[in-house]
């Protein structure tokens, strides 16, 4: 299914469109549990997030439907909706993915834009270098070319 955005115009329902831009429109690999509850609770052509009477949740009234997830899932008072995007980099990172991916997941225009946002977050490269370079060395003899043997 493309890619579409909630489109709300004042004295128009709302309707879904194209979205703002091309990188907006990217595939984010979902982990199975995710899929698995998203499929028995929402048919296909269902709107994940409603308001009580099931209608698209305008964005004039998320930021009342935001505070009251951030309450029930016991989230520290003022965390904002873009805290989930920090969160889902944070836990790429921490779990091994290159600067590249990471960039792709979120849409940045650049891995530069990623490193200068994360870069603080990527474990420190000497311990892992240090540790590199001894398993080559430890693993066998080096010849004069450098490469090991």
């Amino acid at each position: 299914m493309p890619g579409r955005q909630l489109v709300t115009v004042p004295g128009r329902d709302p309707y879904l469109g194209p979205p703002k831009t091309a990188a907006s429109v990217r595939t984010i690999p979902l982990p199975q549990v995710v899929l698995e509850v998203l499929a028995a609770a929402y048919p296909a052509d269902e709107l994940v997030f409603t308001s009580s009477v099931g209608t698209p949740v305008r964005r004039t009234r998320f930021g009342e439907v935001w505070r009251d997830a951030v309450k029930a899932a016991g989230a520290p008072h003022g965390t904002g909706f873009h805290a989930l995007r920090h969160f889902y980099a944070s836990l790429l990172i921490r779990h091994g993915e290159s600067v590249k991916t990471v960039q792709a997941r979120l849409g940045h225009a650049s891995a530069a834009e990623t490193l200068d946002t994360y870069s603080h977050l990527w474990p420190d490269s000497d311990d892992r270098t240090r540790a590199a370079v001894d398993a080559v060395l430890s693993a066998g003899t080096v010849r004069a070319s450098g490469a090991a043997t």
